[in-house]
């Protein structure tokens, strides 16, 4: 047999790459898109000028913090309305009895509203659904309906005056407990199955498995807790009588009283970033989670 030789073939070029064309948008597709931007931008101005104000107003002296027309930005910054805030009134003690408060309710409710919503989600019993919305009914009621038989109910347990009293009704939140069911409810049933057949208990399931899955919503809850009690008012108001007792938005209402005259204005506005300086670093911090738990529970 014969074979019959093939003729080698020449190695073709290869194909020189086609540059991409970017296509330019048109003037009338960019347009809308820079309006946008414009609208944010002033949307954000006029959502930070109260703010600017606020700072910039701490650091004027009283004598152009009086001036007309207004300046917007000091001609000589000064310090001194800071450190009159703590001399004038004892702004460092209420600051630390807002702490103690803030912290011992947002724990509390923490704690009372993981449990609840862990019960509401998880068990089956006679009477859970209509418990459930009753609790969520409170939601509803103004706190101002509930303000004189609590204030009653707290003075006849000899509570009155002390920080057990300004704290004990608010160591449990109906939204805490609503929040938490709607997260806990998404936790598979059979991981909790598993943990009762390797011999754990409810605590245990509850402290081990369901909190760690609840990171979101327990930053969340934190945040509202935090910024919630570190600004209550009308409670603390109602059951205090001792100014050494104070939190910071009662001493706050007490430099208010003295923006009578103009060169305390700016004390005034002192006090006001200082006392408004911890919640905002907390969201500040708080803000990536804080947002991921807040689109979750918009999702569901």
């Amino acid at each position: 047999m014969t074979t019959v030789p093939v003729a080698p073939t020449r190695p073709t070029a290869a194909a020189a790459p086609v540059p991409a064309v970017r296509r330019r948008r048109p003037r009338r597709a960019r347009l809308p898109r820079l309006g946008l931007y414009v609208l944010l931008v002033a949307a954000a101005g006029i959502q930070f000028a109260p703010l600017y104000w606020l700072v910039i107003s701490t650091l004027k002296t009283p004598q152009e913090f009086g001036s007309i027309p207004p300046t917007w930005f000091p001609a000589e910054p000064s310090l001194d309305a800071y450190a009159r805030v703590f001399t004038d009134v004892p702004f460092g003690r209420s600051i630390l009895n807002s702490v103690l408060i803030t912290g011992v309710c947002s724990v509390a409710v923490l704690a009372t509203s993981t449990m609840a919503g862990y019960v509401f989600a998880k068990y089956r019993f006679r009477g859970r659904d209509a418990i459930f919305w009753a609790v969520v009914a409170t939601m509803f009621v103004p706190p101002i309906v509930t303000l004189v038989p609590l204030y009653h109910l707290v003075s006849s347990m000899g509570l009155s005056d002390s920080y057990v009293g300004v704290m004990l009704p608010w160591l449990a939140n109906a939204f805490g407990i609503f929040l938490m069911r709607q997260f806990i409810a998404d936790v598979p049933d059979e991981l909790l199955d598993a943990a009762r057949i390797d011999g754990a208990s409810e605590l245990r399931i509850l402290a081990r498995i369901v909190v760690p899955l609840l990171r979101p919503a327990t930053i969340t809850l934190l945040v509202f807790t935090i910024v919630y009690y570190w600004n209550n008012f009308l409670w603390p108001l109602s059951i205090l009588q001792s100014e050494a007792k104070y939190p910071v938005v009662l001493t706050l209402s007490r430099l208010l009283s003295y923006t009578m005259g103009v060169g305390y204005q700016n004390v005034v506005m002192a006090g006001a970033l200082v006392a408004s300086l911890p919640t905002l670093a907390i969201f500040l911090l708080a803000q990536r989670v804080f947002v991921q738990g807040i689109a979750r529970t918009g999702v569901k």
